[in-house]
C-alpha cells in the first residue's frame, strides 16, 4: 500500500485529493497537511474533505509525518512547494508536484531536489489535457505554417497566476513542433492599434471568472478553415484522479523510483 501525504488539506485540490486517494486501489491517505497557523490543524482529514472520518488529522508541519508517507502531493504555492521539495529530497520521499507559477529560481531548485528524489511535475495531471498536449502537437506539425496559433483559457475567479500553466504547456508544444521559441513569439493579450497579425505570433488569451474549473482550446485559424482542439474541466477529480495516479508509478512494487524530475507525459507513456 502506498502511503500518500497532501498537502494544502484545506483547499479545492486537497479535498479532491483526498477523495481520489479514496477512489484509488492500491493508495491510502496517510497525512495531511496545512499551514501552521490555520485553524484546521487538528481537524480530521476526511471530514474535512467530506468523504467521512477517516482517523488522519491535519497536521502543521511537514517534520511532524516525516515517516508517515512515501510520496507528497503538492497543489499549493511555490514557495511552500520548493520548501516541501527539498523536505523530500533530504528525506528520500517522492512527490508529485501541481503548482503552478513557479519562476526561473524556484523551477531550478525543483530540478536541484529532484537529483535526490524521483518527482513527478506537471501543470495539468487530467488525462485528457496530457491527450491534448500530444494532439495539439500534432496538429502543429501539420497546420503550423499555415495558420495563426491562439490560445484560449479561462479559470475560476481565485487562480492568482496568468496564463495558466496547462496553456502556457500547449504553448511549449505547438512551439516545439514548428520550430519556434516560445519565450520570442508569444503574445499576451492584446489592447488598441496593434497592427497586422505576426503569423509567427502564439496568442493567449485569459478569461477569469465564476467558479470555472478549467477550460482550454488551441486554435489553429487558417485560409477557409480552422481547428479547435478543446478541453473542458467539470470536476477538479479528473486532475486529483492523475495526481494519485502519478504518485502510484513513482513507486514500483513498493520500492521507491529512481530520483529524476518526470511528468504527466512520462506517467502516461506519451514520450
Amino acid at each position: 500500500m502506498i502511503r500518500i501525504a497532501i498537502t494544502g488539506a484545506g483547499g479545492r485540490m486537497g479535498k479532491a485529493l483526498i477523495e481520489a486517494i479514496l477512489l484509488t486501489d492500491g493508495v491510502e491517505l496517510s497525512a495531511a497537511l496545512e499551514r501552521p497557523e490555520s485553524s484546521l490543524v487538528g481537524v480530521d482529514s476526511g471530514e474535512l474533505a467530506g468523504v467521512g472520518k477517516n482517523g488522519v488529522k491535519v497536521a502543521g508541519s511537514i517534520s511532524e509525518i516525516a515517516d508517515q508517507f512515501d510520496v507528497l502531493i503538492d497543489f499549493t504555492v511555490p514557495a511552500a512547494t520548493v520548501a516541501n521539495a527539498d523536505f523530500c529530497a533530504a528525506n528520500n520521499k517522492n512527490m508529485v508536484i501541481g503548482t503552478t507559477g513557479l519562476d526561473a529560481e524556484q523551477n531550478a531548485q525543483i530540478i536541484a531536489a529532484a537529483e535526490n528524489s524521483a518527482i513527478c511535475m506537471a501543470s495539468n495531471f487530467s488525462t485528457g489535457v496530457n491527450l491534448c498536449f500530444k494532439l495539439a502537437e500534432l496538429a502543429a506539425a501539420v497546420l503550423g505554417d499555415e495558420t495563426d496559433i491562439e490560445i484560449l483559457e479561462a479559470h475560476h475567479r481565485h487562480k492568482v497566476d496568468a496564463p495558466s500553466g496547462t496553456a502556457l504547456s500547449l504553448g511549449q508544444s505547438v512551439a516545439r513542433a514548428v520550430g519556434r521559441d516560445l519565450n520570442e513569439v508569444a503574445v499576451y493579450g492584446r489592447e488598441g492599434q496593434t497592427g497586422a497579425r505576426d503569423s509567427e505570433t502564439i496568442g493567449f488569451a485569459t478569461v477569469r471568472g465564476g467558479d470555472i474549473v478549467g477550460d482550454h482550446t488551441v486554435l489553429f485559424a487558417g485560409e477557409g478553415e480552422r481547428v479547435e482542439i478543446t478541453h473542458k474541466a467539470s470536476s477538479r477529480l479528473s486532475f486529483a484522479r492523475g495526481a494519485v495516479r502519478a504518485a502510484k508509478w513513482l513507486s514500483v512494487k513498493g520500492s521507491a523510483k529512481e530520483s529524476g524530475l518526470f511528468d504527466m507525459q512520462d506517467v502516461l507513456g506519451l514520450k
